[in-house]
């Protein structure tokens, strides 16, 4: 019997955006054991997933070796690195089975970054490249979207939410200003613009992120219900599920989104679609400027390298206001 350990310790759009796979193993060999490894932290991401037999959580302070005995007691056949760090390394030399890996493409990344030089050849979306440590077992993209899957719980959860504030009675707007790095953040002016742009269009508003996003949410106007930090991961995601749109920059929320089957408007400043990052086979519209100085890092920084950030900066809240627009109408 085929016993297949699916690696991905992190992060939010990193895992989901696995579950492509995922979904072609299981429907390729529906006998099989399907187990995913990752931190407990992303554990919500794929704990409802009907693909997978078990979710094999990474503790905090967790030493490898004791992970990797506990993954050894289910005499895997195959194990899938769709992480290659460190930990999955490691785990590839203390758990015997048939381990394969995909190309992170670091090489051209760093090409494109630092001369603009483009040895990608084919674009080929990160997804799409986790298939890659999968050769062996026979499967191909189907061309559908990540998947999220969602707990009753969250769902009843975020009902009560929206109705309290009454965004079950006309579409809501998800809006999600956060990102990890400053360059990946679009002007918080032109969110609070956006924001009451579209207030006149009909839209209920609601801000959703992490813990470190609550203090940037609160600064989009008093007309935006201000969830940011107050969600589980589920429950983020059920509430992209009942968004009528998600505007976001390259952050985990857009996969989330993308793979709840909502909407996307994403705006991409310091990182570009040869990375393999864009919202994949969802519905959705990436707005950026065509710039020489792009891409300027694989991640965002703290500061735009030039002291301009044009990249995001000369994305308007109007357009982003008329792709809106085009995606719901």
């Amino acid at each position: 019997m085929l016993r297949v350990l699916c690696v991905r310790f992190s992060s939010i759009g990193d895992v989901l955006l696995t579950t492509p796979l995922v979904r072609a193993l299981h429907r390729r060999h529906p006998d099989a054991e399907l187990y995913f490894v990752t931190k407990r932290a992303m554990t919500p991401l794929v704990v409802e997933n009907p693909n997978l037999n078990r979710v094999i959580e990474l503790e905090p302070n967790e030493r490898i070796t004791d992970l990797a005995r506990r993954l050894r007691a289910l005499r895997p056949t195959h194990g899938l690195d769709l992480h290659g760090s460190l930990r999955s390394a490691a785990l590839r030399l203390l758990v015997p089975c048939r381990w394969s890996a995909y190309s992170k493409r670091k090489l051209a990344r760093t090409a494109l970054i630092a001369a603009k030089i483009n040895v990608y050849g084919k674009h080929v979306p990160v997804p799409e490249r986790y298939f890659e440590a999968a050769r062996a077992l026979d499967v191909q993209p189907d061309g559908g979207p990540p998947e999220f899957f969602l707990a009753p719980g969250a769902r009843e959860r975020i009902a009560r939410w929206l109705a309290e504030r009454g965004l079950d009675r006309q579409p809501f707007a998800a809006l999600a200003p956060g990102a990890a790095h400053a360059t990946k953040r679009w002007p918080i002016r032109h969110w609070a613009a956006l924001a009451e742009r579209l207030r006149t269009m009909g839209y209920g508003l609601a801000a959703l992120g992490g813990p470190a996003d609550r203090e940037l949410a609160s600064q989009l106007g008093s007309g935006v219900h201000n969830a940011a930090g107050e969600f589980t991961l589920q429950e983020t995601g059920a509430c992209l599920a009942r968004a009528a749109v998600l505007v976001s920059g390259d952050t985990g929320v857009m996969h989330m989104a993308t793979a709840v089957g909502t909407r996307v408007v994403a705006l991409f400043g310091p990182t570009v679609k040869l990375f393999g990052f864009f919202p994949y086979a969802g519905r959705a519209e990436v707005l950026e400027r065509d710039l020489g100085c792009r891409p300027c890092s694989a991640m965002g920084t703290e500061r735009c390298p030039l002291g301009h950030h044009r990249c995001l900066e000369e994305i308007f809240p109007d357009q982003v206001a008329a792709a809106v627009q085009r995606l719901v109408a």
